[in-house]
């Protein structure tokens, strides 16, 4: 049986998930809805699904779950809407800007018992999948340290930088998300040192474009995350776990991993040029596991407290760095 999928936000990344919800074997595009109606017809009509109002699409029974892909700023109004729906709700990073207000909605999503996943879509890289795999099973003894590279080839445009919550709480999410996931511990203290080096016009907007951040677990477990706003050579995505026997590694992915050696050089593909070609399979995957777990299967989901545990390392990244100062992150309050 097909579940029926309404998906909220026809951009960029509406138009990876309903390419991945049309390709599913298990699930059919219902419904496409967007603030700008053009986006929402013109991706329906590609998928064969319907653009329209939400309010048409939650009353449908035929839909059981909500996709939400749209800007942060609608994602609690719409989360709660799909709930109070009864619906199931896969929603993207992050909950909501505001940590208080993304705390009181996942509580009323709980206390409703609706199925909820985030999309911290690189815990479903195939390779970064493989490494926490190797983790699990002890492959390099205890874990040590972890270091986190992420750094994009080129800024933003500023109109979405003013409104993404800064470098933080947009970018750099996805690595507290896997530090988490890696070190299979929260971190207890947050140090961030972060400069603006590639455009100054990025300070303007109130952001910084180059960051180091530290994290360290009550076990004493370390790990550093290294993000920049440029990489001239593509989309530098890495990670290396050092441990008591030894070390873990995923490398970037190039167009293809055929090197070519001659005398006085080794060639291979520089590293894919941005997210949506890097990480395709972390996006396919990632439905599969809502798709699965929806249908009474087994899947790994991110969870809602997942999602806030990362916000909340986030912000107090963000405090860090204006205060020059460490900071204990607030998981409770």
């Amino acid at each position: 049986m097909s579940i029926g999928i309404c998906l909220i936000g026809a951009g960029r990344i509406g138009a990876i998930h309903a390419a991945n919800i049309a390709a599913a074997a298990d699930a059919q595009l219902l419904y496409v809805t967007d603030a700008h109606q053009p986006a929402a017809d013109t991706l329906a009509a590609q998928h064969g699904a319907t653009a329209t109002e939400l309010s048409r699409a939650l009353a449908d029974p035929a839909v059981q779950a909500v996709l939400i892909a749209s800007s942060t700023d609608t994602h609690v109004e719409l989360m709660r809407a799909a709930s109070a729906a009864g619906k199931a709700v896969f929603c993207e990073k992050p909950v909501d800007l505001n940590l208080a207000r993304a705390r009181d909605c996942l509580r009323e999503l709980e206390a409703c018992g609706t199925l909820l996943a985030l999309g911290f879509n690189r815990r479903f890289d195939p390779d970064f999948t493989e490494l926490w795999q190797r983790l699990q099973a002890g492959a390099i003894g205890d874990i040590e340290m972890v270091t986190i590279t992420s750094r994009d080839p080129g800024p933003p445009p500023l109109d979405y930088l003013r409104r993404s919550g800064g470098l933080f709480m947009d970018m750099m999410i996805h690595d507290f998300d896997m530090a988490r996931w890696l070190l299979g511990e929260d971190p207890q203290s947050v140090f961030a040192s972060a400069s603006c080096l590639v455009d100054p016009a990025i300070a303007g907007a109130g952001d910084v474009d180059t960051a180091l951040v530290t994290l360290k677990t009550a076990s004493g477990k370390l790990c550093q995350i290294s993000n920049s706003r440029r990489a001239s050579y593509g989309y530098d995505q890495r990670i290396e776990v050092h441990g008591s026997k030894g070390m873990l590694r995923a490398e970037n992915r190039g167009a293809s991993q055929v090197q070519c050696f001659r005398a006085g050089a080794v060639e291979s593909d520089p590293p894919l040029d941005f997210f949506l070609e890097r990480y395709a399979a972390a996006y396919r995957l990632e439905l599969e596991a809502f798709l699965a777990v929806l249908a009474g299967g087994q899947g790994r989901l991110v969870s809602g407290s997942d999602a806030l545990k990362a916000q909340v390392l986030a912000d107090a990244a963000a405090r860090s760095h204006r205060q020059n100062a460490v900071i204990a992150p607030e998981y409770t309050a």
